[in-house]
């Protein structure tokens, strides 16, 4: 069982959601929080309900100068830390199916979800192996287990995330740097009602989609979903499924790998 206590935290996307309650919940666990995310807004209301106690930073995971000046920053300030990098910043695209969505979005969406993942893993890595110590966690999807239409750039990038942990995984098997993948099902965050939405699609029935997948799929407090990461952090899964959706999905798909896209056709009335 790992200890988290006087450990650093560096939480991405920590202004709303599941990257704001692993912020409180770090701190309860008696750890050191960086706090960093794009929206000023929602990253002070963050600082707020810790009272002060984690550190505020603005950054915009899609910017990699940013990224570079953020990493030495936190290094020079924290050289002996033990380092838990929470790539959890992410962002929604509502653009209907793939024909449908414009480039320039899939493209905005990966920057976010994927390659800021990547950006930031880049940037701490070679700390984390000249410590030889910390835990980098990486936040897929259920969207990361299966190809979810109308998603083709979401579920692309989940994937990528998967993918990148897992080749972390085992490049950094003989290291004490831990890796750890995680796929949440539906969680009760904003990403469905902040989702930009593509030109090609009716904004207002977009909207109208939204809010019924809202209101139908996500059922998990986010502060439910941040105690199973922490707990899976603490006893150094590899792997982390949030939910009873991404428990069964991740059945269907082992099960069936050859097929579950009719399955998921199906539920999709395609």
């Amino acid at each position: 069982m790992s200890e988290l206590k006087n450990s650093l935290f560096i939480i991405t996307g920590a202004g709303s959601g599941i990257g704001q309650a692993l912020t409180l919940k770090a701190i309860a666990e008696g750890a050191n929080v960086i706090a960093a995310d794009i929206n000023e807004q929602g990253l002070d209301e963050t600082i707020a309900q810790t009272d002060g106690k984690a550190e505020k930073y603005i950054l915009d995971v899609a910017n990699h100068a940013a990224i570079i000046s953020f990493a030495a920053d936190i290094i020079k300030k924290h050289p002996n830390e033990k380092i838990i990098l929470v790539n959890n910043a992410g962002v929604g695209l509502a653009s209907g199916n793939f024909t449908e969505t414009p480039l320039d979005d899939f493209e905005w969406l990966m920057n976010i979800n994927l390659y800021g993942v990547v950006r930031m893993t880049k940037a701490f890595l070679p700390h984390l192996l000249k410590q030889n110590k910390g835990h980098i966690v990486n936040v897929s999807s259920i969207y990361g287990l299966a190809g979810m239409p109308t998603n083709s750039a979401y579920s692309t990038a989940k994937f990528g995330v998967k993918g990148f942990t897992d080749v972390l995984k085992a490049e950094l098997l003989r290291t004490n740097v831990k890796v750890s993948s995680v796929h949440p099902g539906g969680i009760k965050t904003n990403i469905a009602r902040n989702s930009r939405i593509s030109s090609t699609q009716d904004i207002q029935l977009a909207k109208k989609t939204m809010a019924k997948f809202e209101k139908v799929a996500l059922k998990m407090p986010a502060s439910k979903a941040a105690e199973i990461i922490i707990d899976g952090i603490k006893k150094d899964k590899s792997r982390i499924l949030i939910g009873s959706d991404a428990k069964a999905l991740d059945f269907i798909v082992r099960l069936f790998p050859n097929s579950y896209h009719k399955i998921i056709a199906k539920v999709f009335k395609l």
